[in-house]
Order: structure tokens, then sequence, then C-alpha cells
């Protein structure tokens, strides 16, 4: 009992730390595929909204961590109900994969997506960094062999597994960003103007 109580501390703070890296993720993917289909008006992207597939079911329903829409103008939504939206289903979404997720819960997720349309599916475990991918083929979603260097068909970006994390590398090569390390970059870009005699400021 002494153990088990001793223990607790450190497993609760796990625990805290993967919400926390999950949390980041799913900061970093939206804020990402804003950025990378910044110039599409036709793309729509969003984290954590609620997704109804059919009109008059509010009992079915999923929030994908985040989610991709071709063919759907941007703007702020509520919800998304896809009888207003021309029956166009999220083509792309991802999962992040917490403590608290069920393997039924995931199963049911995985259904859910399989059944209402979606072309991409992509399932990461921080915690353990690992990628699993599902893709449309005919009718069905069906798992990727591997992930590590897939490219994904309709977001045109690639997936790389490496030591620490996921990374998501952009078509031009450049890899998504944090928003810390963006900020970051910023600065250094605003003192190397500065240091030039340049203010980064003027209109």
């Amino acid at each position: 009992m002494a153990r088990d109580e001793a223990s607790r501390p450190a497993a609760t703070r796990k625990l805290a730390c993967a919400g926390v890296n999950g949390q980041h993720t799913r900061a970093k993917w939206t804020f990402n595929f804003d950025a990378l289909f910044a110039d599409r008006p036709d793309v729509f992207v969003a984290g954590d909204l609620l997704w109804y597939p059919v009109e008059g079911r509010p009992d079915i329903r999923r929030a994908p961590d985040a989610l991709v829409v071709f063919g759907r103008p941007k703007g702020y939504r509520g919800s998304y109900m896809q009888w207003r939206e021309d029956q166009i289903a999220p083509q792309v979404v991802f999962e992040v994969l917490s403590s608290k997720n069920t393997l039924s819960e995931m199963a049911r997720k995985l259904e859910f997506y399989d059944l209402y349309g979606v072309e991409e599916y992509y399932l990461y475990d921080p915690e353990r960094n690992d990628l699993s991918g599902w893709l449309r083929q005919g009718e069905r979603l069906r798992p990727l062999e591997t992930v590590d260097g897939w490219l994904s068909p309709r977001l045109g970006v690639r997936f790389a597994l490496d030591p620490q994390e996921l990374q998501i590398i952009r078509p031009d090569g450049r890899p998504f960003l944090s928003f810390v390390e963006v900020y970051q970059r910023a600065m250094l870009l605003t003192e190397r103007l500065r240091a030039l005699g340049l203010d980064p400021d003027a209109g």
C-alpha cells in the first residue's frame, strides 16, 4: 500500500505531461494546417469541432482533434453540420491518443470515420510517439502498413517519426512549427533586420 501511494505522484505527473503534450500537438496541427492552406479559400481547418453528419440526429457526432475539409469556405462555425456544407464530409481527420481513451472508444471513432466518408484518418500517441493511419480504398478505410515517411494524398504533407516526436513536413520541405518556434524565429528575424538598420515595424 505504501509503495502504491509513493508511486502515485510520479504516475500523475506522467499522465499530466501526456495531456499537455496532446494539447500542444492539437494546437500545432490546426495552426500549421491553417497556415498551409491560407491561400486556399475553399479549405476549412478546425480543431475539436463537433461534426454532425446526419440531419435530425444530434446524437450522431464526433469532435476530431483536427479536421481538414476541401471544398468548403473558411470562416467561423459553432459546429460542422454536414447538411449545411453541401454534404461534404471532412476528408482528413486527426486524433491524439490520451490516457483517458479506451480501446472501445477508439474503435468506435474508427467505425464512425469509416462509415461517414473520411478519406484519411491519422491517430497519434504522443506518449509512445506512435502514429497509425488509415486510407480509404473503395468503400472502406484500410490501415496503412507504415506511416513513417508516408505522403498524404490529400494534404501533400509527409509524416516522419523522429526519436522524440512526430514531424509533419510541408510540401516545400519545411517542418511544422509550434507557436513558440514561430515566435522565436520572428524575433530572430526582427533582431537581424534591426542590426542592418532596418525597422521591421515601419509601414
